[in-house]
C-alpha cells in the first residue's frame, strides 16, 4: 500500500530544522508493509496546508500530515485538513478539561485559544497524545484516510509508535505477518558490504535486504513476510549468523536501538573492566561519546585530553623523545598515550587517538591522517593507522576517529 507524508512548519520549508519526523514515520510505515513513494513539505500557510492536503489524497489512500497542533495563530493545521475534507472541528470535551486543568498551575485564566488542541475532525475520531497536550485525528472519507499528528518529536513519536502503528496494523492488515531485524556495521562503505552479503543472501530468498547510510554505520535491514513467528525466527537468525561470519570487522550488532558505544560500554560492564583515553584530534569526543551511554560511570573513572604536545608529556608521561624522533602524528605517539593514560588512571585498558583533523596537514601528513592505540593490560599494546576521508570537514573526520577507537576496543573486547 502506498501512503504520503505532509510535514506542516515554515521553519522546516526554509531549512531551519530538519525534518526528523517524516524520516521516522517513513521508517516505522516501511516496517508493517506500507510505502512512501511520496512526501511533501508546506510552511504554515493555511491554503497551502488545503492544497497539499488535497494533492496527497489525489494519489494516495492514505496521507499522514504532521505538525501545527498548536495553540497559536500559526497553528491552523487541524482547521486546514478539516477544510480540504469538507468537513469542520469538534471539541473533545473531556481532553479540554484536562488541558485547563493541565494548564492551570500556569495561568490566571487558560488562554481561550488553548481549546485548539482539543479539537479534532468532526467525523473522524482522536487520537490520544501520550506525552503532550495536542489530540492528533483519524479520518475516513471516500478520499482514503487522513491521520493528523503533532510535530513535537517527543510527542510525535509517542503518538505514532503507541496510538498509530496499533490502528494501522488492524485497519490494513492483510494477514500477512512482518518481521525484521536491523543489523549494525561500521568501517565498510555501503557498495562492496552489500556486493559482499549478495553473495549469501540468495540462500535465503524469503528474506529482503535493504541498506540504510547513517552518519556513522551502515544499517542493514533483514525483512521477512507472511511467515509465522518462529519460522521468521529461524530465518533472520541464520542470516545473520551467516553475515556475522562474512563481515566479522565491521557487524557489531543487531537491534533497532542500539550503537558502539553502548555496545562497547555492555561489554566493559559484563568483563568488570575500567577504560580511559588520552585524546588529541578529537579532543574528548571519546570519552563524552562513551559517556553518552546510562551505565558508563561503572567503566569510566576519567581521562585527558592532551592536544599539544606539551600536555602530552606533562599529563600522560608521552617521552618528549618520541614526539622529537617520530612526531605527534605516529604509531609511537599513540602508543606511548595510550600506555600513559592507562598507567596515570590505573585502567584495565588505555587507548589513544592523534592525528590531524584539518583542514592543513600538519607534520606533512595529510587531513584525515589518524593514529589510534590500545593498551590492554596482560597484551601488547596495538596501534592502527587511519586514512579518514577529509573531504567531509574537521568535524567529520574527528567523529570518524572516535568511532574507529570504539570499534577498535569492540574488536578486541569481542
Amino acid at each position: 500500500m502506498d501512503a504520503e507524508i505532509v510535514t506542516i512548519g515554515t521553519e522546516i520549508a526554509l531549512g531551519q530544522i530538519t525534518n526528523t519526523n517524516a524520516q521516522f514515520l517513513a521508517d516505522q510505515l516501511s516496517r508493517v508493509g506500507i510505502e512512501i513513494p511520496w512526501q511533501t513539505t508546506t510552511d504554515d500557510e493555511p491554503s497551502r496546508i488545503v492544497a497539499a492536503t488535497r494533492h496527497a489524497l489525489g494519489r494516495s489512500d492514505l496521507v499522514f500530515v504532521c505538525g501545527g497542533l498548536g495553540p497559536t495563530a500559526d497553528d491552523t493545521t487541524m482547521a486546514a485538513v478539516a477544510n480540504a475534507l469538507g468537513t469542520s472541528l469538534t471539541v473533545n470535551d473531556d481532553h479540554w478539561q484536562q488541558i485547563k486543568q493541565s494548564l492551570k498551575p500556569r495561568f490566571a485564566e487558560v488562554p481561550a485559544e488553548n481549546v485548539r488542541q482539543a479539537m479534532y475532525l468532526k467525523g473522524g475520531q482522536w487520537l490520544p497524545n501520550p506525552v503532550g497536550l495536542a489530540l492528533g485525528a483519524w479520518y475516513e472519507g471516500k478520499q482514503g484516510v487522513v491521520v493528523v499528528l503533532p510535530g513535537p518529536p517527543r510527542e510525535f513519536k509517542a503518538m505514532v509508535t503507541q496510538e498509530l502503528m496499533p490502528r494501522l496494523q488492524q485497519h490494513f492488515g492483510t494477514g500477512k505477518a512482518i518481521f525484521s531485524r536491523t543489523l549494525h556495521f561500521f568501517g565498510r562503505p555501503e557498495s562492496p558490504l552489500m556486493d559482499d552479503l549478495a553473495t549469501i543472501t540468495p540462500k535465503w530468498p524469503q528474506v529482503v535486504v535493504t541498506s540504510y547510510v547513517q552518519p556513522l554505520e551502515i544499517q542493514v535491514r533483514l525483512t521477512i513476510h507472511n511467515v509465522d513467528q518462529a519460522t521468521a525466527k529461524q530465518q533472520l537468525d541464520g542470516l545473520q549468523e551467516a553475515i556475522a561470519r562474512l563481515e566479522p570487522e565491521a557487524f557489531f550488532g543487531a537491534g533497532d536501538d542500539i550503537s558502539l558505544a553502548g555496545v562497547v560500554v555492555d561489554l566493559l560492564e559484563q568483563r568488570h573492566l575500567h577504560i580511559t583515553a588520552a585524546e588529541s584530534l578529537t579532543a574528548g569526543m571519546f570519552q563524552s561519546t562513551l559517556c553518552s551511554i546510562p551505565g558508563a560511570s561503572t567503566v569510566f573513572d576519567g581521562g585527558f585530553v592532551t592536544y599539544a604536545a606539551e600536555q602530552k608529556e606533562k599529563m600522560v608521561g608521552v617521552p618528549s623523545s618520541v614526539v622529537t624522533q617520530h612526531g605527534v602524528v605516529s604509531a609511537e605517539t599513540a602508543q606511548a598515550m595510550a600506555e600513559g593514560c592507562q598507567k596515570q588512571v590505573d585502567s584495565d585498558i588505555g587507548v589513544g587517538l592523534t592525528g590531524v583533523a584539518g583542514p592543513e596537514a600538519l607534520e606533512d601528513q595529510p587531513a584525515g591522517t589518524v593514529w589510534l592505540g590500545l593498551a590492554i593490560k596482560g597484551w601488547p599494546t596495538q596501534t592502527k593507522l587511519l586514512h579518514l576521508q577529509a573531504h567531509n570537514g574537521r568535524q567529520s573526520v574527528r567523529e570518524q576517529a572516535a568511532q574507529s577507537a570504539l570499534m577498535m576496543v569492540y574488536q578486541a573486547l569481542k
